[in-house]
């Protein structure tokens, strides 16, 4: 593949955008199919009555690890320039964060990448909450939010480089990671095989989930490399995204840059539309009582301020930052556990259908 011929060609953007297309297609159909889903699995653990979601999430996440540090033992992945590992970031946002964007998850029936994966399975409900997520990230950045966002990560910061990597402040290195990373996944086949015998087709589709962050990272890396031009590494992550798209809806003289979040959010809702359609899993469903909208608009809210405060959701920091074994990221998808566990504990203790 002669990349600089297509950066040349094309132009730096239009092939981050291409990028983002491709890894958003393949995540979106692949966790369409699979039905990955955090919210579930943390029910799942909650309840102790079935491990039949956690188990797809457990060998998604296994993936991910797995191939991402594959990735960066082979030098195709340099984490330090993630903004990750690389940025300043926040122990306050990441755990208060994840706290809230994990009770919010369990509010609206799915994180940030769920509900637009149920957006594209006609799912209107998940549509307008995904759309008060998307303004909810926005004010947090730029809006009427944005100062008690600066204040709380303010509270404790943390310096971008080593002290946000975790296999540095360990000494485990690459070779750790490389090892932490199949161990998940042997963990992952383990436990899915357990659960779920001979679903082979359903193995694959949650592998697939997880090494579509893997591709992401590898094809910005490469284009990174190529490009005569400053280009952010990344690979998925819907909140900033969400915001991105927003923008651009609602002002085209005033949206963002094209880059790769730009293709990846609309290719994902593709990816899951395909999937749903192949798969007969798509139908249109509204609110089925009314009493249930202030809960759905209540966590959207909370998922998008949370969402900010740590600096990714359940796949942007759990998937994405975890890969690469960001300490922020780590500490921000415990703390979304610890809150959507709290969150079910009061969703039962009131009686609250989840």
């Amino acid at each position: 593949m002669n990349l600089a011929h297509w950066l040349d060609t094309w132009g730096d953007a239009n092939v981050l955008v291409v990028t983002g297309a491709l890894v958003g297609l393949i995540f979106g159909f692949a966790a369409q199919r699979s039905q990955f889903c955090t919210r579930a699995a943390v029910i799942d653990v909650v309840d102790r009555r079935s491990w039949d979601r956690f188990s797809v999430w457990g060998l998604a996440f296994g993936a991910c690890l797995a191939s991402v540090q594959v990735l960066v033992f082979m030098g195709g992945l340099q984490p330090a320039d993630a903004r990750q590992i690389g940025m300043p970031g926040s122990i306050t946002g990441a755990v208060l964060g994840g706290l809230l964007f994990g009770a919010g998850m369990i509010f609206t029936r799915g994180c940030a990448s769920r509900l637009l994966i149920l957006s594209a399975s006609g799912n209107l409900r998940a549509l307008l909450t995904g759309l008060v997520f998307a303004v909810t990230v926005q004010t947090s950045i730029a809006g009427w939010l944005a100062p008690a966002r600066k204040a709380v990560v303010g509270w404790w910061p943390v310096d971008g480089g080593p002290a946000r990597d975790l296999l540095q402040l360990t000494g485990l290195g690459p070779a750790g990671g490389l090892v932490l990373g199949w161990l998940a996944l042997a963990l992952g086949l383990y436990l899915f095989f357990k659960t779920h015998p001979r679903r082979w087709g359903l193995a694959v589709f949650a592998l697939t989930t997880g090494v579509s962050v893997a591709l992401g990272w590898g094809l910005t890396q490469a284009i990174a490399t190529q490009s005569f031009e400053a280009i952010q590494i990344q690979s998925l992550s819907f909140s900033s995204a969400s915001a991105e798209m927003l923008m651009r809806v609602l002002s085209s003289a005033t949206s963002p840059s094209l880059g790769f979040d730009a293709g990846m959010l609309p290719a994902t809702f593709a990816g899951a539309f395909l999937g749903a359609m192949l798969g007969g899993d798509f139908k249109w469903e509204g609110f089925k009582t009314e009493s249930r909208l202030g809960h759905y608009l209540f966590g959207a809210v909370l998922m998008g301020f949370g969402a900010v405060l740590a600096m990714g959701c359940t796949v942007g920091a759990g998937l994405t930052g975890g890969a690469i074994f960001s300490v922020t990221a780590w500490l921000t998808l415990v703390a979304i556990w610890l809150g959507a566990a709290l969150s079910c504990r009061i969703h039962r203790r009131m009686g609250w259908a989840m």
